[in-house]
């Protein structure tokens, strides 16, 4: 484990371990090293982004978001570009996502779900004020900061739209299957603000409800504990017909939602620079971003560690909590954890790739959601401790959970057990 590994600076930003993937992008860790606040860099390749002939949208979006100051809405800070990366920098929000505590805890009391369906009503309208829509709501994309406040993730530059058309309505299929309004998969055209709403609708019910479900045309049934009036409201929302579904200036005056509301506190007048939008798609050396790369041994430094977990305990065998992600400590050599790993996935029906100290396994087996990707990564947190984090990578999060309980049990003689550990057995 004391081979040199590079290190990517990118401008003022440490660049760390990668968070999230997608199609487009790819979202890492990153630190200002001038002011030390951790940060999430989303990354996209700059000739996809001109090839699918998005970069003037990608432009006007970024440039919106950055006007964009809300309290329930994940900051966008600023935006840089190298000759071929564009580089968006993110508030790095640490308390995880909604999924995880619907999953984790169940259905949720209505005074609980109030309050998220409100901080979220807050978010989109706002949002919508400004002529963004995000056409990709599901609780994947709201977050929790370390307060227990709502984040909306993406908000713009998840479904990276095309404009609206002539006929003023949207005609882009996107979105989650779950969550997407009726509308949206007929082609017709839609309207993104009431299409927004289909999705806050389904997250209402889903926080009150059931954390799984599939509504599609309004085809469910409100469970018996739910209130009269929550009904109420979870039927004007999830309108088949977006031309008489309830609006968001209905939604503020519902007697449900007005409990206990308490409308968002921000200073929207904050001055803003967009200098650096234009900068990004301007191709001279002048404009890009200094990008270093810098060996230095394989080790996670103290900072890194304490931002991946308020108060991580290194003893723990495996987080207890349902996660994307996932990571446990080891006092084994590098080499033979990797080893371990590869031993236990094969079985499991996954094809493993490696390179160095990561590793990507694939189910061969499409899932739910395709193929079952996961990402592997050995850290050096001292000279003779490892810390091994697991994350979906790609497909379906339960399947992930699944294969994650297996793989616990086969790896437990590499995982380092404490004194506590021991004893607590």
């Amino acid at each position: 484990m004391n081979t040199p590994k590079i290190k990517r600076r990118v401008g003022k930003y440490e660049v760390g371990r990668t968070i999230g993937e997608g199609t487009f992008a790819k979202v890492k860790f990153a630190r200002n090293s001038e002011i030390g606040e951790p940060v999430a860099l989303k990354i996209l390749d700059k000739d996809k982004v001109l090839k699918h002939k998005m970069a003037e949208q990608i432009k006007r979006e970024v440039a919106t978001m950055k006007l964009i100051k809300h309290p329930n809405v994940v900051r966008l800070y600023e935006v840089m570009g190298s000759k071929t990366k564009i580089y968006i920098v993110l508030e790095f929000v640490t308390g995880g996502e909604l999924f995880d505590k619907i999953v984790n805890h169940g259905r949720m009391q209505e005074d609980e779900a109030r309050k998220y369906f409100q901080q979220l009503i807050n978010a989109v309208d706002y949002c919508h004020s400004r002529g963004v829509y995000h056409r990709d709501l599901k609780p994947e994309n709201l977050l929790l900061d370390a307060s227990g406040n709502l984040k909306v993730s993406d908000f713009g530059l998840s479904a990276l739209s095309q404009q609206v058309q002539a006929d003023g309505l949207l005609h882009t299929a996107c979105g989650t299957p779950n969550y997407v309004a009726p509308e949206v998969l007929q082609d017709h055209g839609y309207d993104g603000a009431t299409a927004d709403l289909w999705s806050c609708g389904v997250i209402l019910f889903v926080l009150l409800a059931v954390w799984h479900v599939q509504i599609s045309c309004a085809d469910y049934t409100c469970p018996p504990w739910l209130s009269f009036s929550v009904r109420k409201l979870i039927t004007r929302i999830l309108d088949p017909n977006p031309m008489t579904r309830i609006t968001i200036s209905e939604i503020l005056e519902d007697e449900w939602f007005k409990k206990n509301y308490r409308p968002p506190v921000f200073n929207e007048k904050e001055d803003t620079n967009l200098d650096d939008v234009e900068a990004v798609f301007k191709d001279s050396e002048e404009h890009h971003v200094t990008e270093k790369t810098e060996e230095q041994p394989v080790a996670m430094n103290a900072f890194e560690l304490i931002s991946m977990s308020k108060g991580l305990n290194l003893g723990n065998l495996f987080d207890e909590e349902f996660k994307r992600e996932t990571r446990f400590t080891s006092k084994c050599p590098a080499n033979e954890i990797i080893s371990k790993i590869e031993q236990a996935a094969k079985p499991l029906g996954f094809d493993v790739r490696k390179k160095n100290y990561k590793m990507r396994l694939e189910n061969v087996k499409a899932g739910r959601k395709g193929n079952l990707n996961v990402a592997t990564e050995v850290f050096q947190v001292a000279p003779s401790l490892h810390m091994v984090e697991v994350r979906k990578a790609k497909g379906d999060t339960l399947e992930f959970h699944k294969f994650y309980k297996n793989l616990s049990t086969s790896l437990e003689d590499v995982v380092w057990k404490t004194e506590d550990d021991m004893q607590a057995k």
